[in-house]
């Protein structure tokens, strides 16, 4: 019997400022862009549950953060506090959590920097699983000041979506018999893979709840996702033999910024290009990482018009100075006819490494090098 564990961290950008700057206690905090008072651009990261009240959520325009915020304190709520975030605090603070996380189970998989999944089947049974999150709950709260919500479940996926079930600080429990009872009710959202033009299609063929979907022949599904829709019905049947395994590697780490007015003023992009390479490779390191040989640069003008260019060295770049020269040289036909003969004012760009290796990649790597082919 398979016994599984997802752990989500509350709100977890916000809460860690919380934590960490007392005087936002009990405020609406939310963590992203500078919304330049309803004229600002990019996106919303996360809003702990006091903004979440007016209506703010993650990945909503900053623009429109701002003004729901702002409709709020008209009518005499508190005042939202809108915050660039400080990611490297993040990261030190997951990086205390998830070997806490990790203690004590059969396997764990970190999922992100605010979740992961625990294989708990060794304890041998649902009651001893739950009093185990409880126990790991209380102990991040008391080590971190934080709390988290937990689900369990048979797989990861009911575990995922077990936790998600009564946030804040929830914990769910979901055992095999009681799982098409758990998920009928729930909206086709709630499964992972299913994002907003997948719902709108599914509403539009009548299909609204899980029990709905799972009611959907096979034949139809495919027909209409190709293969995903077998996916679709093993997740809607609540079926998943996803294993927990933390043996996987990011492919790629990469920053991007949206200006706050479209420009074509070479100085300005080229000093936000290299804040977005000083970025970039801090996060290479504080990932484990030493080198990369992939250099990935994304413009996107302001038609909305987007392009990549990408090279990659035969020798591995270990400089925080070699990937700014780099993303730089990409980057310059962009402001001149090369890449751009109508003159386009830029709205967004990107800097993104790629091909990564660690400490012990680069004493092998002309092996390495030698296997991939790399001209």
């Amino acid at each position: 019997m398979r016994i599984i564990a997802h752990l989500d961290m509350d709100a977890f950008y916000a809460a860690v400022e919380e934590r960490y700057t007392p005087a936002l206690r009990g405020r609406p905090v939310v963590v992203g862009a500078d919304p330049k008072e309803g004229q600002g651009r990019g996106v919303v990261t996360t809003a702990n549950y006091a903004a979440r009240r007016y209506g703010i959520r993650s990945a909503m325009p900053i623009s429109r953060a701002w003004r729901l915020a702002e409709a709020a304190r008209r009518r005499g709520e508190p005042e939202a506090v809108f915050l660039r975030g400080n990611y490297r605090l993040y990261r030190e603070v997951s990086g205390r959590i998830m070997p806490l996380a990790a203690r004590g189970a059969d396997a764990w998989e970190e999922a992100s920097i605010d979740e992961a999944y625990l294989e708990l089947s060794s304890l041998g049974g649902f009651d001893r699983a739950e009093a185990h999150a409880r126990a790991l709950k209380a102990e991040i709260r008391e080590q971190e000041g934080l709390s988290c919500s937990m689900g369990i479940g048979p797989n990861k996926l009911v575990a995922k979506i077990a936790s998600d079930h009564r946030k804040p600080d929830g914990l769910t429990v979901v055992r095999p018999e009681e799982v098409e009872g758990f998920l009928d009710p729930l909206g086709v959202r709630v499964i992972p893979g299913v994002g907003p033009k997948t719902e709108e299609f599914l509403h539009d063929k009548g299909v609204r709840t899980i029990a709905a979907l799972r009611a959907v022949d096979l034949a139809a599904l495919t027909g209409w996702f190709g293969r995903w829709g077998e996916d679709l019905h093993r997740k809607a049947h609540g079926l998943s033999d996803s294993p927990v395994s933390n043996a996987w590697e990011p492919k790629s780490i990469g920053e991007q910024e949206t200006f706050e007015h479209d420009t074509l003023g070479a100085g300005f992009v080229l000093e936000r290009a290299q804040t977005l390479a000083a970025a970039v490779f801090e996060r290479l390191l504080d990932e484990g990482f030493r080198a990369f040989r992939t250099v990935t640069v994304t413009v996107r003008f302001a038609d909305f018009v987007t392009t990549s260019r990408s090279h990659t060295r035969r020798t591995p770049l270990t400089t925080r100075e070699a990937l700014h020269g780099e993303a730089l040289r990409l980057l310059l036909p962009f402001l001149d006819a090369r890449e751009n003969p109508r003159r386009k004012a830029i709205r967004l760009i990107g800097v993104r490494v790629e091909k990564l290796l660690r400490e012990d990649d680069l004493d092998r790597s002309p092996a390495l090098l030698a296997l991939e082919g790399t001209p």
